[in-house]
């Protein structure tokens, strides 16, 4: 690791401050933490942002750091189309900076409901919310984290990530989602992760006891707000791919379908492969749901390319 930009603490939990952590944030380059011995929960005062003119960000908890939303808003916010973030480019939605990493560390009780920021598309993404630029996530843990409740294509419990860079996926890797009755995430679509036309790596990473809570589906049935689908994960768009490697979906449910995973790549160019994994005792609650799974993989509803998705030294089952 390089030399931190930015130490958060002086050696006591009580230095490690919510404003310390926005400060910091808002400075970009690496970010690392000096709390004390023992592990630390930093509750946040108010959402950390990422902004675009500054250094590419690393937040590195060193294992011993948890920044909790308090259950009452989201952690952190990085958006390339925010003027408020300082726009750099005329194509933001588009453009491959701010490359953003987050390693180490626990986001926990965070909550997006409400938080639109001005803008319409602001939705989703309870602990983290990134839109453009890069994302990378490492070693990293969330807890208990929600976001809206109700509605479609609205998703990302933990995570949500819209119009990232083409020039890589989302990584995600060695990180957990849930992992124990309790500690899932809810929101009204994906759980775990959401994303609109962003590509997905997961690798030896586990989601368990998530939820997608909604209900009607997307497009909304008559009469109902709409959502309940990707009970772990919820990606939409046309061309993007999700790689999961190494990787357990068990345990998290959905009110409509796709209790482990959505998956609808609208114009039938996107790749999905699932390769080392185990899929099991994912459950969809709908009576209409098990029809959506795709045969022979239940937890699975997915619409992409011919002849996807590839499935490898994987098990699936109810």
């Amino acid at each position: 690791m390089a030399q931190p930009t930015t130490v958060v603490g002086t050696g006591t939990p009580a230095s490690c401050t919510s404003a310390a952590v926005v400060a910091a944030v808002a400075n970009g380059g690496v970010v690392t933490f000096n709390c004390g011995a023992d592990p630390v929960t930093i509750t946040m005062a108010a959402t950390a942002r990422i902004f675009n003119n500054k250094p590419d960000l690393v937040l590195d908890g060193g294992g011993k750091v948890t920044l909790s939303g308090g259950g009452a808003r989201r952690i952190l916010y990085q958006n390339t189309c925010d003027q408020s973030l300082v726009w750099t480019s005329a194509q933001c939605n588009t453009q491959d900076n701010p490359k953003t990493t987050l390693q180490n560390i626990t986001f926990v009780d965070g909550n997006s409901s409400g938080q639109g920021y001005g803008l319409q598309e602001v939705y989703g993404g309870g602990a983290v919310f990134a839109r453009g630029g890069r994302l990378s996530i490492v070693n990293a843990r969330f807890f208990r984290n929600q976001c809206e409740s109700s509605g479609p294509d609205v998703g990302g419990a933990a995570v949500r990530a819209l119009e990232m860079s083409r020039a890589s996926p989302t990584y995600v890797v060695n990180s957990t989602f849930g992992g124990a009755d309790g500690y899932g995430n809810v929101c009204s679509n994906g759980g775990g992760l959401s994303s609109i036309d962003t590509s997905y790596t997961v690798i030896n990473s586990v989601f368990t006891h998530n939820k997608a809570i909604g209900v009607g589906q997307n497009p909304a049935i008559a009469g109902t707000p709409g959502g309940g689908l990707g009970g772990g994960i919820y990606m939409d768009g046309n061309t993007f791919d999700l790689s999961m490697c190494g990787t357990v979906m068990r345990n998290n449910s959905a009110n409509e379908s796709g209790s482990a995973i959505i998956y609808v790549s609208n114009s039938r160019t996107g790749t999905m492969s699932v390769r080392d994994s185990t899929v099991a005792a994912n459950r969809s609650i709908g009576t209409a749901a098990p029809s959506f799974d795709l045969p022979g993989l239940p937890g699975l509803f997915i619409i992409a390319a011919p002849g996807q998705p590839v499935i490898s030294g994987s098990s699936i089952t109810p």
